[in-house]
């Protein structure tokens, strides 16, 4: 565990480093004291909006598993945001859901499943807006030929592997048992007990995609994928004007996308690579200034997380939690989830 905290330290610190290496410090901070702050407080009224939509997106998934009150999604995908801003490797993706299991009483391997599915629409929604944008802006033809290219090819790379997810969640949605048989069948080298255990995970761990096989909850859930991603959009949009970097709204779509590769970076909130992610991106395609670009993007970066921490932490001592504990928490998250498995 200390040796993977050092090496996210020094990871994080060579991409910061990285990030301002060729930056007029004076200059940024000149940027970020000049930046329309009537825009900013919007950008980060829309971060809060983007909360509860995950609340009652999720709320849509969890609804085949069983009933979930609206604070606990809410409180809980909170918790789970600022354990993503303070620790690596995604460790909120797993506290999130064991969280809210505990809490309502649901099944924790079916509640795990749901974050899955949540990053199947994530990834689906994010593409066909990226789709528009590339595909049905004249702005995106006025991108260089090679740049564009480029874009063409990553976005239907990209839209490709949606669909084998798609079309993978949907299989073990509607054949949980068939999945079971199939996991039980490839274990038999295992000693019997362990191998039904694991059979017991994968038909269990299926029914968290049970939404897969309802149509209303399903299409409301993408509903909710798509407004999520329209208002995440908006505040990268809205920030980015603050700055003085004009884009056209559907060039947000391509900017989250770059954002999106740059969070899956394993460093505390992304640092970093969200940021390094932004600076390309505006100053590549939308031709901002380096300076103005690193103050947009450290200013973004701290709207979408700084809040989201300390409402965490809030949250957190409601419950009778803290930070200090958070890294326990995500490591019995994680055994949870792997003893299901064993």
């Amino acid at each position: 565990m200390r040796i993977r905290t050092v090496l996210v330290s020094v990871l994080a610190i060579a991409l910061l480093g990285w990030f301002l290496q060729h930056a007029d410090l004076a200059d940024v901070w000149v940027q970020v004291r000049e930046a329309r702050v009537d825009l900013l407080i919007v950008g980060f009224a829309l971060v809060v909006v983007t909360f509860v939509i995950r609340a009652h997106r999720w709320q849509y998934l969890l609804r085949p598993i069983g009933p979930t009150r609206f604070r606990t999604a809410f409180c809980t995908t909170i918790i789970g945001a600022a354990a993503l801003g303070v620790l690596p490797a995604r460790a909120g993706d797993l506290l999130r859901p064991y969280l809210l299991a505990r809490q309502e009483g649901l099944s924790t391997s079916a509640t795990f499943a749901t974050i899955v599915m949540e990053r199947v629409l994530d990834l689906i929604a994010m593409l066909v807006l990226l789709a528009l944008y590339v595909w049905g802006t004249s702005d995106a033809s006025r991108l260089p030929a090679s740049l564009r290219h480029g874009i063409e090819v990553s976005a239907a790379l990209a839209g490709l592997a949606a669909l084998m997810l798609v079309a993978l969640t949907w299989v073990m949605a509607t054949h949980p048992e068939r999945i079971g048989r199939l996991v039980f069948s490839a274990a038999r080298m295992l000693p019997s007990t362990m191998a039904e255990r694991l059979a017991g995970y994968a038909r269990t761990f299926s029914t968290g995609f049970a939404v897969a096989r309802e149509p209303q909850a399903l299409a409301a859930a993408l509903c909710w994928s798509f407004l999520l991603w329209l208002v995440i959009a908006g505040e990268a949009w809205l920030v980015a004007m603050a700055f003085g970097i004009y884009m056209p709204f559907a060039g947000s779509f391509l900017l989250q996308a770059l954002l999106t590769i740059g969070v899956a970076v394993p460093t505390p909130g992304g640092v970093g690579s969200y940021h390094e992610a932004y600076r390309i991106g505006v100053t590549t395609f939308f031709g901002a200034a380096n300076d103005k670009a690193v103050a947009a993007a450290i200013v973004t970066h701290a709207i979408s997380y700084v809040p989201v921490v300390l409402a965490g932490g809030i949250f957190m001592a409601q419950d009778g939690l803290g930070f200090g504990r958070l890294p326990a928490m995500s490591a019995t998250a994680a055994e949870k989830e792997s003893s299901s498995h064993s």
